[in-house]
């Protein structure tokens, strides 16, 4: 690829920060003038542990009566992360029997506020975790022991824990993207002086984020999770117990017909596609595939967007700016190949320890419900084989 037919990449112009990667700035707690709204998210744990979800929703004449026209971008997250945990406490309150149908009053907000955000009426990562934590001393980093979240389903340590572990993951990928956007700059640029330092600071986030992502099983407990977390965040696509999706009521767009939309799931995080699109890492077409692409419809545009500029990067045979650089220059600067290679090592590492907790964590116990399988995915596929197959394709692009 030449440099001349090449645009310079910003993560500021996807609203990207290097210091925190995909997460925003600290999300709003509550929302002004929206007293119902704002008791369904404080209560939903209590309720949903009473049972008493369904029967609260429904006896609300509205939640949110109109949208006031003051509302900035965060405040939409911020209703969209209530009417998110309130829609899926709704539909799978009582196991092995979910709703059906959505109340207007449930319905319509959620989707028109998803509207306002690109995104579907359904729990996605981008509330549960990127919008769904606070600080707890503000003049602290994000980081493990200073993040709480501010929604939870049931609440406990080990949901709590789950949900933190992804949002410091995702801080500190913030480096490290801000690393492979110089070290992609600097190749197209022929700089080995910005390709090289860029690569080292990826790898180093990379680093931290293993090493977080390590760390879940000191307080989020495999059975725990499966039980007592994992019911609530299912969706309605490919779903054993909803196979025919889900009405909205009174959302004149669906025209009165169930709608079917996958579950929030870490792969709805755009971390990992965008490291594999900037270190070149080719996985042939398979389900996973698929599902993944799939998933982008659940991200917030801008961050879809970014995983969409580094893949038009890529030239006809596969190569990236950054790979086909690096690999040009294996033989005068060993240097550059082997920081490339740790960077593809590492994420060889990550996907290596999801493959593990996806089996202990899902996999391996005991399915009890329909409407809680271990055979897919909250996002409703099957996962293990394509897990390694995309294992198998990331240690590949590193073979001489």
């Amino acid at each position: 690829m030449n440099s001349h037919e090449f645009q310079p990449l910003s993560l500021a112009e996807f609203g990207i920060s290097p210091e925190r990667g995909f997460l925003p700035s600290d999300p709003c707690e509550t929302l002004l003038d929206c007293p119902a709204l704002n008791h369904l998210g404080h209560e939903l744990p209590k309720l949903l542990s009473a049972r008493q979800v369904r029967r609260f929703i429904d006896e609300q004449p509205a939640l949110l009566p109109s949208i006031p026209s003051s509302w900035r971008e965060e405040d939409y997250r911020t209703a969209m992360r209530i009417l998110s945990f309130a829609g899926h406490a709704y539909v799978w309150e009582t196991p092995g029997q979910p709703a059906t149908k959505l109340p207007s009053q449930l319905a319509r907000p959620w989707y028109d506020i998803g509207q306002k955000l690109g995104r579907p009426p359904v729990l996605s990562y981008a509330s549960y975790a990127l919008d769904n934590w606070r600080r707890l001393d503000n003049t602290k980093p994000i980081q493990l022991d200073n993040i709480v979240l501010l929604q939870n389903f049931l609440g406990g340590l080990d949901e709590e824990w789950f949900v933190v572990v992804h949002i410091q993951i995702e801080q500190q990928a913030g480096p490290g993207l801000d690393g492979l956007i110089r070290a992609i700059n600097g190749a197209a640029k022929g700089k080995d002086d910005e390709v090289l330092p860029g690569l080292q600071a990826l790898a180093s986030a990379q680093t931290a984020v293993r090493d977080t992502l390590l760390r879940m099983k000191e307080r989020c407990d495999p059975y725990v999770y499966y039980t007592r977390v994992r019911p609530y965040i299912h969706g309605w696509k490919n779903s054993p117990s909803l196979p025919n999706g889900l009405i909205y009521d009174k959302v004149e767009t669906y025209g009165h017909q169930p709608q079917q939309f996958r579950g929030e799931t870490g792969a709805q995080s755009s971390i990992v596609p965008c490291l594999d699109a900037g270190l070149g890492i080719h996985h042939a077409p398979d389900p996973l595939t698929v599902y993944l692409q799939e998933m982008r419809a659940y991200m917030p545009p801008r961050h879809r967007a970014l995983i969409q500029a580094l893949e038009s990067q890529t030239d006809g045979q596969g190569r990236t700016p950054l790979s086909g650089y690096v690999r040009d220059r294996r033989q005068h600067h060993p240097k550059l190949w082997s920081a490339y290679c740790a960077c593809v090592d590492l994420l060889a590492q990550f996907r290596e320890i999801h493959i593990g907790y996806a089996d202990s964590y899902i996999n391996r116990q005991h399915q009890t419900s329909m409407t809680n399988p271990t055979a897919v995915g909250t996002g409703g596929t099957p996962f293990m084989t394509y897990l390694q197959k995309h294992l198998d394709e990331t240690k590949q692009a590193i073979v001489a």
